[in-house]
């Protein structure tokens, strides 16, 4: 008792008591960090966005999707039994920047690709009051006849790549390609689906693409490249 009061009555040795208690603490909290390769588990199935993907990301971006839809599940029992399993950090690797949110005025969609089918992403996204009376989701019908400008996605997959995306040279060469093949259910979808497993090919009516297209094959991804049927961390990560 009474080296403590001594202590804090010595307002220099107090200050050094201190820093040194707080040093000894970040280190304790930092140095183990500069032992492991990432703090970002490595899971098994991720792969960077097809082009058309990324297209339609980068449009959910440009509407504010992300204001009123969060892609974050927390580690919550009513959140997991609602959504499903919690999101991983590795679901958001190849995310610049990530689509996390912060407000739900709709529903998570972090696990939503594979939920609906791709008519119905189309039907809910053109009028949502037809499928959803109650929602509060604007109309973006437009997207339906706004051809996509994909004329520079090779460029756009090696910016990717310039931040740490792992877009290979012939993911970038045939960019093109890829996006159509998955924009339209006539076209031969093999070469796609070897570079980019699970990529659901849209319906897209034998037309050049919309955005509408893009949109909902960005839709269609989420949340299904991960296997979750056993999420033992072992079998989880490569």
């Amino acid at each position: 008792m009474f080296r403590h009061e001594w202590i804090e009555k010595n307002a220099i040795l107090l200050l050094v008591l201190t820093l040194l208690t707080i040093s000894v603490g970040g280190i304790v909290e930092i140095i183990p960090l500069f032992t492991i390769e990432t703090t970002i588990e490595r899971v098994v199935g991720m792969r960077p966005y097809t082009p058309l993907e990324l297209m339609g990301r980068n449009l959910y971006i440009r509407e504010g999707c992300y204001t009123c839809h969060s892609q974050q599940i927390r580690a919550l029992k009513d959140e997991v039994e609602r959504y499903g399993h919690f999101s991983l950090a590795a679901e958001s690797m190849y995310d610049h920047p990530f689509q996390w949110g912060s407000k739900r005025i709709g529903p998570d969609l972090a696990r939503v690709g594979g939920k609906y089918s791709s008519d119905w992403h189309y039907a809910h996204l053109v009028n949502p009051q037809e499928l959803v009376p109650e929602s509060l989701m604007p109309k973006y019908g437009f997207m339906a006849t706004t051809p996509l400008d994909f004329d520079h996605i090779d460029k756009h997959l090696r910016a990717n790549r310039i931040v740490g995306v792992p877009y290979t040279d012939d993911q970038i060469a045939h960019a093109k390609d890829d996006l159509l093949a998955q924009a339209n259910a006539q076209m031969d979808a093999d070469a796609l689906m070897k570079r980019y497993p699970k990529a659901v090919v849209v319906p897209g009516n034998d037309r050049a693409p919309t955005e509408l297209d893009a949109l909902v094959a960005y839709l269609q991804m989420l949340g299904t490249l991960v296997d979750f049927s056993n999420t033992s961390p072992e079998k989880l990560q490569q």
